[in-house]
Parts: C-alpha cells; structure tokens; sequence
C-alpha cells in the first residue's frame, strides 16, 4: 500500500505536525506500557505466589531505574539531539516488552522492568522537550498541555487495553508486550523521519553525570508545588501496585479484571482533568489537586468500612482528578520561561521527583502489607498523602495570605 511506503511516511513525520503528533503518541506509548503489567500482577501473584512486597519490588524496579536514567540521560538529548535518544531509547523499550512477554518468574520480571525504565527514562525527557520545541505561536501552551496529558492518557489506555485483554485474549501476559513491542519498533522508524529540533552542542559525555540541574525561576516553582506532587504521585503509586489487592479485599469475589479498572480510573480522570484545566491558572489548578486529595484518601477508606466498591471507585476518580490537577499546574509552573539548552534537564529534574514519589512509598507499603496487613496500610498510606497535601495547600497559598 502506498500510504504505508517509506516516503509516504517520511512525508507525514516531516511536517510540524505530523513530527508533534508523533512524540506526543511516543510520550503517550511509554507510559501505557508503564501501566501495561498493572491488571497483570494478582495473575502473576496467582500463577508464581508471588508476595505483596515482590509485587512492589516489581513495579518499583522500573521507576527506579527509570530515576537513574533520567539522571543521567535526561539532559542527553539537549547535546545529541532529540531524534538520536529517542530511536535508541524505543529500540530498548521494544526489546524490554519482548522480555517482559518471555518472562517466566519474578525474577525475569524485574529485569525486564529494570530495562523498561532505562530505556524510558531516556525516551520520556527527550520527547517531551521535542514537543516544547514544536511550540507553535499559533497554539500558546499546546506543547506543556500535551506533557500533561500526554502521560496520564497513556497510562489510562495501557491499562484499558491491558485489563481487555486479561479478560478476552489468549495469553494475555503474552499478547499485551508482543502489541506494544510492535508500536515501539514502528515509532522508532517513524523517528528517524523527522527533523532533529535541538542543536548539536558539546558536552555529551559530561552530561551523563549525575545531576539535577534546574535553572532559578524553575527551581523556585518545583520547590512550592513539590509537595503536592510527592502526594497525588504517591497515591498514583499505591493504586497501580497494589490497587488489584486492594479490590480484592474489599470484594474478594469480583472479577480480575476490577483491580485493573481501579488504576484505569485514576489515570482516565487524571487526563480529563488536565484537559480540563488547560485554561485554568496554574498554581489554581495545583491548589485545587491538593484540596482533593484529602477527600479522596477518605473516600477510599471508606470502601474498607462498608463502603465497598462504589467508595473505592469514587476515591480513586477523585484521586485521579487530584492527580491531574496538581501534577498539570506544577508542570506548567515548572516549565515557564525556559530556554532551549534547558527542556531536558529540566523535564529529567520534574520526572525524578515524581517518579521517586511513585516508587519509594509503594516499595514501603508493600512491606508495610507483609508485615501489617494491606487494612493498616491503607490507612497509613491515605493519612499520609492526606497530610503531604495539607502541607501543599498551605505553601501554594502562602504568597496569596501574604499579599
């Protein structure tokens, strides 16, 4: 078919458009297979016996190495270009699914996650500073609300697509990877048709040190609205780790795919609400997301007191709209007024933070379920995150009392 030949394609990726369109679906792809394995896990527990701490252990392998990553690939492709890391990074990714499709124990598991992160990392900062560099005068703001909802979206698709498939598909532990392998190796060919948006510069190899490096006016606005993103990142974990467990306690004879349908009902009010808001200023929004969370962290207690599944699934959307709203604001706070040698990095600095909430917290709840029970823990965790956003709300309407 023509419209599929190389130079059909090289025509489409090579227009503005067609090379925005592409990164976006790029950012949107790594964070549905992020959130891909999430309906996977009571199967895996099931089939390997697997604990709630390796569960954890799992999941958290691939945000933490995803940390190290974005710590040392994240400003890379501010020196080598955009095009470069990506294709390198989604040919990892691809090779990360098919491991994950072959994995036969926990063990296969985390190495795969492990390489899924790296390769991640590396991919996330370079395709969303490629959409700032895309910025058209015509739509103001279209490039930091894409990085927005870019990875909610993806996240809510991959687990949609993922949880359909436990239910309908033959091998479901197979077929999800073999799919997603599929889209990386297709979007690492389309890649190479766009035009580079970044300059060359020396300074590659000493970049790959280590280093959060924010400029000022970025360092002060992640300061101020960190706190609440440490809180709606935080929930975002618990709910994709040991969100199936959780349904399963509250309603031990649901079907398996509900513990996938927690998560998908995070994230999918997470993008309608960064969709939402677009308009909406963004320390207002980041202000809002922090009031919400404490609501949310009582409304799913409330499904462990009689509440049930109607409780737990109204937590989650109004975590999921807390989750969106702050992590929305911080990022548009964060990213205003940066220059062109600074995208990266400093999208790397935004990741890490988030991801590090992500990650560590559910690390310690899965302990904390081995040794405690998942009833004391979830309280533990909602009183929490409850308590970070308390301490949000009050430093982003601190400027405002004192005016």
């Amino acid at each position: 078919m023509s419209s599929a030949s190389p130079g059909a394609l090289a025509g489409r990726c090579a227009t503005p458009r067609g090379s925005f369109v592409l990164h976006s679906s790029v950012l949107g792809a790594l964070l549905a297979a992020s959130s891909a394995p999430t309906p996977l896990y009571t199967r895996y527990q099931d089939q390997w016996d697997l604990s709630a701490l390796t569960v954890t252990l799992v999941f958290s392998a691939y945000s933490l190495t995803l940390l190290l990553s974005l710590l040392t690939t994240g400003g890379l492709s501010d020196h080598l270009g955009r095009r470069p890391v990506l294709a390198g990074a989604l040919v990892l990714e691809a090779a990360a699914m098919l491991l994950l499709a072959a994995a036969d124990g926990s063990g296969a598991l985390i190495a795969a996650r492990i390489l899924q992160g790296a390769a991640t990392g590396a991919a996330t900062s370079a395709a969303g500073a490629a959409l700032l560099d895309l910025e058209s005068p015509a739509h103001p703001g279209r490039s930091a609300l894409t990085n927005g909802i870019a990875p909610v979206g993806g996240m809510a698709a991959g687990v949609l697509a993922s949880t359909l498939l436990v239910r309908y598909a033959p091998a479901p532990t197979v077929t999800v990877y073999l799919l997603l392998a599929t889209l990386f190796t297709a979007q690492a060919i389309a890649i190479a048709f766009t035009p580079e948006t970044a300059r060359r510069r020396a300074g590659a190899w000493h970049s790959l040190r280590p280093r959060l490096a924010v400029p000022g006016p970025a360092r002060r606005a992640l300061l101020l609205a960190g706190t609440g993103v440490v809180a709606v990142w935080a929930l975002g974990g618990f709910y994709s780790s040991l969100g199936p467990a959780l349904v399963r306690l509250v309603a031990p004879r649901t079907s398996e795919a509900a513990g996938g349908m927690l998560f998908f009902t995070v994230t999918a009010a997470a993008a309608l609400t960064v969709w939402t808001l677009r308009r909406t200023s963004a320390v207002t929004g980041a202000t809002a997301g922090s009031c919400a969370v404490v609501p949310a962290a009582a409304l799913t207690l409330g499904g462990l007191h009689g509440g049930g599944l109607p409780a737990l699934f109204g937590g989650a959307a109004l975590a999921g709209v807390s989750f969106g709203a702050v992590s929305q604001g911080a990022l548009r706070m964060t990213l205003a007024a940066l220059s062109e040698h600074d995208r990266a990095a400093t999208l790397a600095a935004y990741y890490v933070l988030s991801y590090l909430s992500m990650s560590l917290p559910a690390i310690a709840a899965g302990a904390a379920t081995e040794r405690y029970g998942l009833d004391l823990t979830s309280h533990a965790y909602a009183a929490t995150a409850a308590l970070l956003a308390l301490v949000a709300l009050a430093a982003l309407t601190a400027p405002r009392r004192r005016s």
